[in-house]
């Protein structure tokens, strides 16, 4: 089985630096880069089985969003959006050292994604947007802010596995070795020896401050954003998605760079990319 290597590498915010975690599957001398992007509250692991998959195409780099994982978190709470996630991913591919890239993002890694394709000079190439667009669903909004940053705490690591299970239905089936990793993925322990979800739970502030103008006005830039890319793009849909509605998925397929459509039967928000047929749909799109 292929290993990742463990890298990390230091950005700046208008707060001060902090230090963003990744790890790099694959040759590292490949010239052929996908960047992988996790959601909201996940982290770079979600993306082992994929990278696995593709490390002997591609070198596959996945970092943790500053707040998660093995990354840093931010010294000004504010700063958790998506312009200082931009900049990372601009520092991100300096390091790399490559001209271009292919881009694989789930949820709020697809919105980085989307804005940074759509810039010019991008180094976007291929753009995979996983259950993610530009019109967010209101209501799926507010179900996702009700647990993100809650401060869960348990004293048996089978419980917290529970926890994020049920908090994670929408994912769709997997076996229990799957929902296994899914939940240690996001799991530590404490100094109290407690388990706990793995991310900074300030990076919920402006995602529960937002107002009603402020998500209308970012809907608006997120539109006008995907209508300017124009690199080759998938829309992967969890068929019972409450994030992205089957209405806008159908909108991107005509707009914009007039996306390619798959949707994942029997799965809400998000598909995660480790079932065989899952990553078969990607693997198919980045390699034609």
């Amino acid at each position: 089985m292929n290993q990742a290597a463990i890298r990390e590498l230091q950005c700046l915010s208008p707060a001060g630096l902090h230090r963003m975690a990744y790890k790099e599957w694959g040759e590292p001398s490949n010239p052929r880069v996908l960047i992988c992007v996790h959601g909201l509250t996940r982290v770079s692991d979600d993306f082992d089985a994929l990278a696995q998959a593709l490390c002997g195409q591609y070198r596959v780099i996945c970092p943790d969003l500053v707040g998660r994982g093995r990354s840093s978190w931010l010294q000004e709470p504010r700063y958790y959006e998506v312009q200082q996630y931009l900049a990372d991913m601009v520092s991100l591919i300096a390091r790399l050292d490559v001209r271009s890239v292919h881009w694989l993002g789930t949820s709020l890694g697809g919105l980085i994604g989307m804005v940074l394709a759509s810039l010019p000079d991008t180094p976007v190439r291929k753009l995979v947007l996983n259950d993610i667009g530009p019109a967010l669903d209101p209501l799926a909004l507010a179900r996702i802010g009700e647990y993100v940053g809650q401060p869960v705490r348990f004293d048996e690591f089978d419980k917290a596995a529970e926890y994020v299970r049920q908090t994670s239905l929408s994912f769709g089936p997997h076996s229990e070795a799957q929902w296994h990793k899914l939940a240690a993925d996001v799991l530590r322990q404490n100094e109290n020896g407690e388990w706990q979800l793995h991310y900074d739970p300030a990076l919920a502030l402006p995602f529960k401050t937002a107002s009603v103008a402020a998500t209308q006005s970012a809907q608006q830039m997120l539109w006008a954003a995907y209508d300017a890319i124009r690199c080759p793009t998938l829309v992967i849909r969890g068929a019972e998605s409450d994030l992205l509605s089957a209405d806008t998925a159908q909108a991107m397929t005509r707009r914009g760079p007039q996306a390619e459509l798959v949707e994942v039967p029997g799965t809400g928000h998000a598909p995660t990319l480790v079932r065989l047929e899952q990553i078969d749909v990607v693997q198919r799109f980045l390699l034609s």
